[in-house]
């Protein structure tokens, strides 16, 4: 496994969680300056230290959130020039915004709706009607719906299924509902142990006619990660069908009022950034620095845009990076420990999003459409969906392009023309040899992600971390550490907010330092008084 190489430092006697060991000394010409984590944050009087978190997605950002709630004063380092992560957009020449990927709000989302709440920003979140809407290849231009009535749940979805007639004949759907009852009616440790098999095995050991995945579950399965059932683990969509089925709301979808940076991610930073914190831009991890016991003695930040290399020390750090980056940067120290050689199966998904900006208007659906294409997962019309993106004369369609292996290292052009073939299945009015109202594309994006959320194949549930490492003063977080919304934005806000929460359990169950009759000891930190 590729590893940085570390620079060790003199061990002092305190605990890493209660006293900061001193920095490591620089013998690299690159490095100009040993940074102390107090020259960006301002921590109030009765912070409980600085955290540094490598990392400003979704994940790092609600861990900055959370530790502050904690009472801690956390500085947030980002990579790149913008926040967001995953969840990361650009403008272009223009001023139009494009994202890195389709980013949807879920009902069953309990976590990033009460974070929402927490920054007083809900009425960003743009509420949908409550409908699953699935383009039918077989009649071109048209679509089917599955409707949510507002009563409770799981009757409101098996009413959604009983009363579509397009996509299932009335034996399937007895099949079908018969078939979800595990999902309905068993907890988590059961989602957990269907771990071992792939989703388009346990509908198979269900009893579920074959035309259930090919009809429903394979377009779900790329919605949910990328890939289709065969290769997925049942725990992802067995999770996603226990919420959707159990919670009335649980399927309803919002999207966001504008792009995630401005919208979603901002108000954290500033909420940080309030309270004696700090996020900042263009601040890579190139190395982690250890002392002798292997516990880190500071974060090594390469110098970008004019910056000078510097190396920042805090009280504890942690990263927020996606799982294939921080394999790269893991000391040699590390890599050998159970722990951290666990994880080395975790792989990030391809993932390719694509925004068309028609001349045209070509659609009205104001919602998530599910594309049952080969090479098309989800796709809305942010023109429609999107208060931002708002434009009454001209379609601007997001589509993830899903599975993307096979495709990631192909020409923006040739994704392109493949995308626009499949939109002559979905709208053949509009697009095709026989086109009544032929609509032109504008100008596109191609946003590749060689590496997104996890690949949740059979059997990684074992392989996924707790937040909590053997380092002592080291803690990890992301969507693709262990919690119970697997590879998604809640699972990434959950995951830092977990991650605060064992920060704050590892201090309060430390052994207090005993104090001789002789008085106070010369090391003592005054930091220790609560």
């Amino acid at each position: 496994m590729p590893s940085a190489n570390t620079l060790r430092a003199s061990a002092i006697a305190e605990p890493p969680t209660t006293s900061r060991k001193a920095p490591p000394v620089v013998s690299s010409s690159r490095v100009s300056q040993i940074t102390p984590a107090e020259t960006y944050v301002s921590p109030a009087a009765g912070s409980k230290g600085t955290v540094v978190v490598a990392g400003a997605g979704l994940a790092g950002l609600s861990a900055g959130k959370y530790l502050v709630d904690q009472g801690y004063t956390p500085l947030v380092l980002e990579a790149r020039d913008v926040l967001g992560g995953k969840v990361a957009a650009w403008k272009d020449e223009d001023g139009d915004w494009y994202e890195t990927g389709l980013h949807i709000f879920f009902g069953a989302y309990p976590n990033t709706l009460m974070l929402f709440e927490e920054l007083g920003i809900q009425d960003r979140l743009q509420w949908k009607n409550h409908s699953l809407i699935f383009a039918m290849p077989n009649k071109p231009g048209v679509f089917s719906r599955f409707d949510f009535p507002d009563i409770p749940g799981p009757f409101n979805g098996i009413w959604a299924i009983l009363t579509n007639n397009d996509m299932l004949t009335w034996p399937e759907k007895i099949k079908f509902g018969l078939a979800l009852i595990p999902a309905i009616t068993k907890g988590q440790k059961y989602v957990e142990e269907m771990d071992r098999m792939s989703f388009s095995e346990w509908l198979k050991m269900q009893g579920a006619p074959p035309r259930i995945e090919k009809e429903i579950f394979i377009a779900m399965s790329k919605a949910l990660a990328f890939v289709d059932p065969d290769q997925l683990s049942a725990t992802v969509v067995l999770t996603a069908l226990n919420r959707f089925l159990q919670e009335g709301d649980g399927s309803k979808m919002a999207f966001l009022d504008g792009a995630p940076p401005e919208r979603l991610c901002q108000p954290i930073a500033d909420y940080i950034e309030r309270a004696g914190g700090k996020v900042l831009l263009d601040k890579p991890l190139e190395q982690v620095l250890l002392n002798e016991d292997n516990t880190v003695a500071g974060f090594q930040i390469r110098g970008v845009k004019g910056q000078q290399p510097e190396i920042i020390t805090a009280d504890r750090y942690a990263s927020a990076m996606p799982v294939d980056i921080l394999k790269k940067l893991l000391p040699s120290e590390w890599a050998a420990m159970p722990f951290f050689d666990n994880i080395t199966p975790l792989e990030g998904t391809p993932v390719i999003n694509i925004h068309l900006w028609l001349d045209r208007k070509v659609s009205d659906v104001n919602n998530l459409l599910f594309s049952r294409s080969k090479l098309l997962s989800v796709y809305a019309d942010m023109s429609v969906c999107c208060n931002e993106y708002k434009d009454d004369q001209r379609s601007h369609l997001e589509l993830i392009f899903a599975p993307a292996a096979e495709w990631i290292g192909r020409s923006d052009e040739e994704i392109i023309a493949a995308t626009v073939k499949e939109l002559e299945i979905i709208f053949p009015e509009y697009f095709g040899a026989n086109a009544r109202d032929p609509a032109q594309v504008r100008k596109y994006k191609v946003v590749k992600t060689p590496r997104s959320v996890y690949m949740a194949r059979p059997g990684m549930q074992a392989h996924r971390p707790d937040q909590k490492t053997p380092i002592s003063n080291f803690y990890l977080c992301g969507d693709w550490t262990m919690q119970r919304y697997l590879g998604s934005q809640e699972g990434a806000i959950l995951s830092g907010k977990q991650m605060a929460e064992a920060i704050e359990a590892d201090r309060a169950v430390r052994p207090r330092k005993a104090v001789s009759s002789a008085g106070i000891p010369a090391s003592f930190n005054v930091r220790q008084i609560r």
